[in-house]
């Protein structure tokens, strides 16, 4: 089993509910790890080859599918399973954990944002909201419901992980006045293709969101 494949095992089973299995589709673990569709296709069916997974397809009478539900197959007495997969997996619970609650953090916060109404998810001084409207009117990142409409998912989940960035800069009384919009996507197309480099390396990249919050801090502590 590959290295990325025990990731995805790994969230497999984080993902399986009370019924026993997962109905997650391969576009969300596409989306998670940032590879194409077809690639989670094949790290599933090689999963299940191994014995690990069984998949199965739910239709309907006229044969079209409705879900697809994987369940995790009990190889508790399977040594490459309980020495290679609990050793070598550098992905345990506390970090998946850890690495949800800031995903949960950032669509709160960007809901918010876009949809201007209700109360900040996050603690946030009336100085520090009207700085970073601002700062957002300022970079263009403002964007309203209808815009966001006509843009891919993956310019979606860039703006929200800048836009929280941006956020935390403004909380933390970074130095905000040298940045630059393009800059800015630019730096985080540039952690994503680091990410996906490393997968399965030493530098393995958990929590994306501090990967590229630290890189943007440090980028700025160069430019003044």
């Amino acid at each position: 089993m590959k290295f990325a494949e025990r990731l995805l095992y790994g969230e497999i089973t984080a993902l399986t509910n009370r019924n026993g299995y997962c109905f997650a589709t391969n576009k969300y673990f596409a989306e998670l790890y940032n590879v194409t569709i077809e690639t989670i296709s094949r790290w599933i069916s090689h999963l299940q080859r191994l014995g690990f997974i069984k998949v199965e397809i739910i239709k309907t009478d006229k044969n079209e599918i409705l879900e697809r539900r994987i369940f995790i197959i009990d190889n508790s007495n399977n040594i490459f399973l309980s020495n290679t997969y609990c050793q070598n997996n550098q992905y345990p619970i506390d970090e998946k954990v850890k690495e949800n609650n800031i995903n949960i953090r950032i669509d709160r916060f960007f809901n918010f944002i876009i949809n201007k109404e209700g109360e900040a998810p996050e603690k946030l001084t009336k100085v520090q909201n009207i700085e970073l409207h601002e700062l957002l009117e300022k970079l263009e990142l403002n964007y309203t419901k209808e815009f966001l409409k006509i843009i891919t998912e993956e310019n979606i989940e860039k703006l929200k992980i800048v836009i929280y960035a941006l956020k935390e800069l403004v909380i933390n009384k970074k130095s905000i006045f040298t940045i630059k919009r393009e800059n800015l996507l630019s730096l985080y197309d540039k952690c994503k293709r680091k990410q996906v480099s490393y997968i399965g390396t030493e530098k393995e990249i958990g929590d994306f969101f501090e990967y590229y919050y630290i890189s943007l801090v440090k980028e700025l502590e160069k430019a003044r």
